[in-house]
């Protein structure tokens, strides 16, 4: 499978992509078009599609491009905000309909199994959490009280499925995990025998309303819509979302151990940023699946360092008899802890959004599934105002920021520039990227293994940020708002949807 980095995950080995069998009529009015094919798209346009409504579902790459495929796929009844914090952020109240919404979701995975049979490696486990400081204890015991409080199946245990020293630790029942781009293509599948219609490689440019429908330009040309909705992780152009939105990049690896000492449990430390662990079975295959070392996007020069200590931590743990793959996977983690679902402010009442899912993805794009089917079905929702995105209030010079912003980038000074004028490509190894400078202006450049030099202005698109070269994911990340490119300035993930000026090198000569 194609995805957004140079990094294979687990789930996407010796899987081709998906192949649609229903893809539609350009003359059609849909009821919904959803931009974005990973498992939040995919699951909201099988429900949606099930109630009656007309769906299209529009990817810019193939289905599972993005961060569903580079998941670790854990499936929670909490979440990175702990209960204790929800209640105190937004009340008691909130907590338990968090709670409830969890639950919700993981009854719809089940459900989902095994109504479609779908043979994704789903398994329900207990998740363990332990504390090995006298301040993760007391985090602990707040967490334990405010879960028992909204109902949640936990205890305190003796013992973990891990081979680690801790003070305390309690245990959450009824989790679950599973192969996500299995069940995701399984339910792509059930979309479109139900009438759904998929497009592949076709990216949603721009909406502009014409009476009550939508009039939606994308790389196939202009659908007709009565609403969408953007499942594409974080929404695209500049709108609030991205200023109560950090994007983060996260590491996992599958590993094979030599004694076959394998957790039947999904497990979590209390550190900051927190490792995690889980066991998942593939075609009789076992494999550990590890995780951490986050950081904001762009935010950290080495990112190929950041594997190396993962490995390092597991080795502490487990005996590594070989490390089957190891990639990196981006989310944006919400300013103030929940997840943003429902009406996109500042556009028109039928356009919605689902991000802001932070560590806790796969639960929360069933929670998005199940909360914006409810808002397009029935106009409400009983977890409408609790993940409302109208929570977010307009600040001061928005409006300024976004006309300053409408033309983005203007044009590079240079289309074309001589190679021994560049100051620092001499200095460029293979496999190696910098940001330069050439005649007061900054470019990107990557010299590629057969020492190719690919050239671009480092300017994002969206919000002129300067990128950063991504050396283990071979991708020009943006620090501000987590837009992602190739070598070449392609986009691989928004919120960019223009690419990167390519500059052409000659010589001086030429």
């Amino acid at each position: 499978m194609q995805r957004d980095g140079a990094n294979i995950s687990l789930w996407q080995s010796g899987i081709n992509d998906y192949t649609p069998s229903n893809t539609g009529s350009a003359e059609a009015v849909y009821d919904v078009l959803i931009a974005g094919g990973g498992i939040t798209g995919v699951t909201t346009g099988l429900l949606l599609q099930k109630a009656g409504k007309k769906v299209v579902l529009a990817e810019a790459h193939t289905l599972c491009f993005g961060t569903t495929g580079g998941t670790t796929a854990h499936i929670n009844s909490f979440f990175d905000t702990s209960y204790d914090q929800i209640e105190n952020d937004f009340g008691k109240d909130a907590a338990k309909q968090i709670a409830e919404a969890t639950k919700q979701a993981r009854e719809l995975f089940k459900t989902n199994v095994a109504q479609y049979k779908i043979d994704c490696g789903f398994e329900e486990k207990d998740g363990y959490v332990y504390a090995q400081t006298e301040q993760q204890v007391q985090e602990l015991d707040k967490m334990f009280e405010a879960s028992r409080a909204v109902g949640a199946n936990i205890e305190y245990v003796q013992q973990i499925p891990l081979p680690v020293d801790f003070q305390k630790a309690i245990v959450y029942h009824e989790q679950a995990q599973l192969h996500p781009t299995r069940y995701v293509f399984a339910l792509a599948k059930v979309f479109e025998e139900a009438g759904g219609v998929v497009l592949q490689n076709c990216p949603v440019n721009k909406v502009e309303k014409e009476d009550d429908l939508l009039l939606i330009e994308t790389g196939i040309g202009t659908l007709k819509a009565r609403a969408l909705i953007w499942a594409t992780h974080i929404p695209p152009g500049i709108n609030l979302l991205h200023f109560r939105n950090a994007p983060y990049r996260s590491y996992a690896v599958a590993l094979k151990l030599a004694d076959d000492n394998y957790p039947d449990a999904l497990v979590y430390d209390m550190y900051d940023p927190y490792y995690y662990y889980r066991t998942q079975q593939i075609d009789g295959e076992k494999y550990l699946i590890a995780g951490g070392e986050d950081h904001k996007t762009a935010h950290e020069e080495n990112t190929a360092a950041c594997f190396d200590h993962l490995l390092a931590h597991v080795r502490h743990y487990f005996t590594i008899k070989e490390v089957s793959r190891r990639w990196s996977s981006q989310y944006f983690e919400p300013a103030d802890g929940l997840a943003y679902i429902g009406h996109l402010p500042g556009n028109p009442d039928n356009v919605y959004v689902a991000t802001g899912y932070g560590g806790n993805g796969i639960t929360y794009s069933h929670i998005a599934a199940i909360t914006l089917t409810g808002l397009l079905t029935k106009g409400n929702s009983e977890f409408k105002d609790l993940f409302s995105p109208s929570r977010i209030k307009p600040i001061a010079g928005f409006a300024a920021f976004v006309q300053e912003n409408a033309d983005v980038v203007k044009e590079f000074v240079a289309k074309r520039i001589a190679v021994e004028k560049i100051q620092g490509l001499a200095e460029l190894a293979h496999n190696e990227a910098k940001v330069v400078k050439y005649e007061g202006e900054k470019i990107a450049l990557y010299k590629d293994e057969a020492g190719g030099v690919h050239a671009i202005n480092p300017v994002c698109t969206h919000a002129k940020c300067i990128v950063a070269w991504n050396n283990t994911e071979k991708s020009w990340d943006c620090p501000c708002h987590g837009a992602r490119y190739n070598m070449d300035g392609e986009v691989l993930t928004g919120p960019a949807q223009n690419g990167l000026e390519k500059i052409e090198l000659g010589t001086s000569k030429s």
